[in-house]
């Protein structure tokens, strides 16, 4: 394994994703670069058999087709062995009828764990719950980090990763709780001017293009269906 991430030990929000060389339930994988051109969600549970990393897995499960239509992979870790995986998914298809059909790394070094920063001091030798997003180049985009006691919004994740995605396609941020923001709905911010005479123009823009404008640095927009 080869870690080409910052001095800190993992990375951060814009930094390239370490290169790792890992074993999976389906087979070695590089990561990053088997994922070239797919968006990818990496995310880490505690261990195997634990009653909240079950309904997790399953909450991923059932929504992985919305993320697969997002061009994006899911990807499952913990500190244990692949064979720990396999009868772990084998029982959540058995008890709970649902197949798990993205890959689980297997860490029992917790080399990859030390890496990604998914081992807490004061939390044990387990990997907390951990969730990297990663885009297309390999540049981490997102990382969230729950508590073992709290089971993750896996609604939440899907959530970001659209509203990554669209960000990046649109040029624009999104307002708190977007789609569904209490006062705004789904229209989305344009980035605020940076000098004085393209606050002026942004003025201007708003009246002629009908956007809901606040403010010059306060300006919001449909996006176009």
């Amino acid at each position: 394994m080869t870690d080409e991430s910052d001095e800190s030990g993992f990375p951060l929000i814009g930094d390239q994703f370490p290169e790792l060389e890992v074993e999976t339930t389906h087979g070695p994988k590089s990561i990053p670069d088997d994922y070239e051109g797919k968006w990818f969600i990496l995310f880490s549970h505690p261990g195997d058999f634990t009653p909240v990393c079950t309904t997790e897995f399953v909450g991923f499960e059932q929504r992985r087709e919305a993320f697969e239509e997002l061009n994006t992979e899911l990807i499952g870790l913990s500190i244990d062995r692949v064979h720990s995986h396999i009868k772990w998914t084998e029982w959540i298809d058995e008890e709970i009828d649902e197949k798990i059909d993205f890959p689980i790394i297997a860490d029992e070094s917790g080399d990859v764990a030390d890496a990604l920063g998914m081992v807490h001091p004061g939390q044990g030798s387990s990997t907390v719950r951990a969730v990297f997003i990663v885009d297309p180049d390999g540049i981490t985009r997102q990382v969230l980090y729950y508590p073992k006691e709290i089971g993750r919004n896996v609604d939440e994740v899907l959530r970001s990763l659209e509203a990554l995605q669209t960000s990046d396609q649109e040029g624009v941020a999104l307002p708190a709780n977007w789609p569904e923001n209490e006062n705004f709905g789904d229209k989305v911010l344009l980035s605020p001017p940076g000098t004085v005479d393209e606050a002026e123009a942004r003025t201007a823009e708003a009246d002629e293009e009908g956007y809901e404008s606040y403010d010059w640095w306060f300006t919001l927009k449909e996006l176009e269906s």
